[in-house]
């Protein structure tokens, strides 16, 4: 087999997209668009990947996950002069290079597989991916001669009208002989209306050579789908929302309007978990079996066990774990541990705090910066008081405590196992295993008050 190299180009500003940022950083389901096809092309098995960046290029690098080598085009002159950037990557190289941009995420890694094998196959010196679209407009178009192979391409901006009405379109995606490549990027020229060199001159370079090029048409025309516009961004997320969805219901989980959620690619949900219309699931959440997510939820990069409930709720960065009811309207923040068979309920905040399996923290409560134990309960209206105007602090409570509703427990603070707390009670210091504490004032009543200071609240 035939060592493989590719070359994905991301330099281009993207000035239709009308934003600060580089086209290809922007997200798609959770992940820069340029990131669908670096994991396409690393998962039709090619590892020697080039990456050309220009506009914001440190943001572009930013957002990459992955082995690949970064090169530079420092002014973007076309296509073809960004494929000459990579004039280091390619030299000494034989066998084939792949040409992608980095602004078609829905390209699959079988359709890479698929043309890297039928260029190999047929011995072509260069190979193209073409696609028929009803409405070209924008594309490079495919001029084939009278036996059918391909004559020439020619960019939409540069085609006669008679041309701009050929359905079949250059993907922008190609195979080439990379020695072959090396020789007619040398041979590039910028003689045309925009000044730029075109990487589809090479195609035309090769030909005169004597060389054969083919062409090789896609069964699914929206993976060479290119995304210049906010417009085209939220489609080609519709359409890989919807495969996402496609796939975790054939997988066993019930959603109940499919067309309701919005659920990121990297997300993994158990079987006969339903998800209820109104949910958000973003990141690499994972959600066990037997779950019932929303209606309303929003779950970030977070571990959902088996048999949770969550509603109308938010939870971030976080773990919840088997059997616990969550929400409605709790709020979930970042490394939290949420135990099993566990209740919080309407109202709950839990910020950066473990809370222990069968406590009960059931509406109107902050639980911040602490370690709860197991079988706790806690009453309306408490507070972990943990921020005293410079640090946060700590507040610990043991196994099995009692908490009375409108409690404050002033960081630091522990309360030890078995204890209970008094309703109303301010807590500055530890309550012993075992005891009662009651931190509030002792109740004082002045009979006949409300008259004497003519306070009365009749019906007039």
């Amino acid at each position: 087999m035939k060592k493989c190299s590719a070359i994905i180009l991301a330099a281009g500003e993207g000035k239709r997209m009308k934003s600060k940022h580089s086209k290809v950083s922007h997200k798609i389901c959770g992940k820069p668009m340029v990131q669908y096809v670096v994991n396409s092309v690393k998962g039709a098995m090619i590892d020697d990947v080039a990456v050309v960046v220009g506009h914001r290029a440190e943001e572009v690098k930013g957002c990459i996950k992955g082995d690949v080598t970064f090169v530079l085009q420092e002014k973007q002159a076309g296509t073809g002069h960004a494929v000459m950037c990579c004039e280091q990557f390619l030299e000494g190289k034989k066998g084939t290079t792949l040409v992608l941009y980095g602004d078609t995420p829905l390209i699959s890694k079988d359709t890479i597989k698929d043309l890297v094998a039928f260029h190999n196959e047929n011995n072509f010196s260069s190979t193209v991916l073409t696609a028929n679209f009803k409405d070209p407009a924008g594309y490079g178009r495919i001029v084939r001669d009278t036996s059918g192979n391909i004559q020439r391409i020619i960019e939409d901006k540069d085609a006669t009208e008679k041309e701009r009405e050929i359905k079949e379109i250059n993907s922008g995606i190609y195979c080439f002989d990379t020695e072959e490549l090396i020789d007619a990027l040398k041979q590039l020229h910028n003689d045309n209306s925009q000044g730029e060199y075109y990487l589809t001159d090479t195609l035309g370079i090769i030909k005169r050579k004597g060389l054969k090029v083919g062409a090789f048409l896609v069964k699914d025309s929206d993976e060479v789908v290119g995304i210049n516009s906010r417009i085209q961004l939220a489609d080609v997320a519709g359409m890989i929302r919807a495969a996402t969805v496609r796939k975790l219901m054939a997988d066993g989980v019930t959603i109940i309007d499919p067309g309701a959620v919005y659920i990121d690619a990297d997300v993994s949900v158990g079987m006969d978990t339903i998800i209820y219309p109104g949910t958000v699931i973003e990141g690499h959440t994972k959600i066990g079996e037997d779950c019932i997510i929303g209606p309303g939820a929003r779950i970030v990069d977070s571990i959902i066990r088996d048999g949770v409930e969550i509603n109308h709720s938010v939870v971030l960065q976080s773990e919840v774990k088997s059997n616990t009811h969550v929400g409605p309207f709790a709020y979930i923040r970042p490394e939290s541990v949420i135990g099993e068979n566990v209740k919080i309920g309407d109202f709950v905040e839990v910020k950066k705090s473990s809370v222990g399996s069968y406590t009960k923290v059931s509406h109107l409560t902050y639980i911040g910066d602490s370690e709860v134990g197991e079988n706790v309960n806690f009453g309306c209206g408490t507070i972990t008081v943990n921020y005293d105007g410079k640090k946060k602090n700590k507040t610990i409570i043991g196994d099995n405590a009692f908490i009375g509703c409108n409690t404050n427990l002033i960081a630091p603070v522990k309360v030890n196992d078995d204890s209970y707390i008094a309703a109303g009670s301010t807590i500055t210091d530890e309550v012993p295993e075992g005891s009662l504490a009651i931190a509030r004032e002792r109740q004082t009543v002045k009979e006949g008050w409300v008259k004497k200071k003519n306070l009365e609240r009749r019906k007039k």
